[in-house]
């Protein structure tokens, strides 16, 4: 068990419980399951049951659940703060794993109602909404900082052009209109799985994020002309896979020469239209996305992947157009909050730990505009996430949480 401050010269014991913490990870993951994976998109009928069997575990813990008008649901401990806040998101991918967010959330949750039990201060624990961006990217946290305002996020709409504002008329009967703003907060520590192979591979039990990368994105549509196959001379042809491929490859070779090893590019949706096995394909729109660490590159990678679909376009006779998504700029975690993290590594997992950058977005990346922020990961076996097969040893889980609560304690101690 580790010590907490009870009050302000008093220590106690935080009766940690890893085995609650799985519990409550399991039945979760029966919200949603599709086979071993989950499929809880925001506002889904899964997602909102997922947010009320949340807000259920809150009052059970001895929190206070409050809804605000995105759906971000908060776990207010009693008394008048200002709190702790720790968590992440509850959403998921079309068909994703039962780790992503969800650990941060209910780890921050058994943090939450170990300090209860013990007489301890207790940190708010936050789910936040629609992180996994079927409207936008980090939407719920996006609104909750003041990254946008909610008028903008109201236009956004996923797939099938449902907007946000449609979307969120699902929770509107549980709002609240005293839903906590920053100004309730002191700092902001998110636990959440790595995403990726460092931790696994290197036999590291717990990680102190130090950075979040950037990311852009570029919706390309490039468009030809569709012909018969069979009649069209290869030279008079506007096909525009055939510039699509050029491009692929292109940027397969132009990208490296300026990037970082943590820098990554992904061509990750691609439509294709009349899509017929015999016409020449005249139009196809598709996705680039890069992420990096530092803004001056993701600025230089954008003038690279420009330069390379203008002139695959050009050479062809295709007209280029384009449609931007909201940049997320890189994120630097807050030092001294990082070093507490850092701290709580050593002391739960002595050198067993590293410091290290996300290459995945995280709700941390906007609240640090707000509180002073830090991020901890655990290991993702195999790497896999976003994925059904993603998993996390049940040790390293109890691990992460040991850290997460002995950051927490640490910066109550500090009060």
């Amino acid at each position: 068990m580790l010590e907490a401050w009870a009050g302000t010269n008093e220590k106690t014991t935080l009766p940690l419980q890893p085995d609650r913490l799985l519990e409550d990870l399991g039945a979760l993951r029966q919200i949603g399951a599709r086979g071993i994976g989950v499929a809880r998109p925001a506002f889904s009928d899964a997602d909102l049951k997922a947010r009320h069997w949340l807000a259920q575990r809150m009052v059970d813990a001895g929190l206070s659940p409050v809804f605000d008008v995105c759906g971000n649901l908060f776990g207010m401990p009693p008394g008048k703060g200002p709190f702790l806040l720790t968590g992440s998101h509850t959403d998921s991918q079309p068909l994703g794993g039962w780790l992503d967010g969800v650990y941060g959330v209910l780890a921050g949750l058994e943090v939450a109602r170990a300090a209860l039990e013990a007489g301890a201060r207790a940190p708010a624990v936050v789910s936040f909404q629609d992180e996994e961006g079927r409207f936008g990217h980090l939407t719920g946290s996006s609104v909750w900082s003041g990254h946008v305002t909610l008028p903008e996020a109201d236009r956004f709409t996923d797939a099938q052009g449902v907007s946000f504002a449609q979307a969120r008329q699902a929770i509107a009967s549980a709002v609240s209109t005293a839903a906590p703003g920053p100004d309730r907060f002191t700092h902001f520590i998110e636990a959440h799985i790595e995403q990726g192979t460092v931790l696994d591979s290197e036999g590291e039990a717990v990680a102190a994020v130090t950075d979040i990368v950037g990311m852009r994105s570029l919706t390309l549509t490039l468009t030809g002309a569709a012909n018969h196959a069979g009649t069209t001379p290869m030279h008079l042809r506007r096909d525009a896979v055939s510039a699509f491929a050029e491009i692929a490859t292109t940027l397969e070779t132009a990208l490296p020469d300026q990037n970082h090893p943590n820098s990554v590019w992904t061509l990750g949706r691609v439509e294709v239209a009349p899509n017929a096995s015999s016409i020449v394909p005249g139009q196809v729109i598709f996705d680039v996305q890069w992420r990096d660490a530092s803004n001056a590159r993701l600025e230089q990678m954008a003038g690279t992947i420009r330069t390379v679909a203008g002139d695959a376009a050009a050479s062809r006779g295709l007209e280029l157009t384009e449609q931007t998504a909201i940049p997320i700029r890189p994120t630097k975690m807050v030092e001294n909050v990082v070093e507490v993290v850092a701290g709580a590594c050593e002391r739960v997992a002595p050198g067993r730990w590293r410091r290290m950058v996300s290459g995945a977005l995280h709700d941390a990346a906007n609240v640090s505009a707000v509180l002073p922020t830090a991020m901890l990961f655990v290991p993702s076996i195999g790497g896999i996430s976003h994925n059904p097969d993603e998993d996390t040893l049940k040790a390293d889980l109890a691990t992460g949480l040991e850290v997460l609560a002995s950051a927490c304690m640490s910066l109550e101690a500090a009060r």
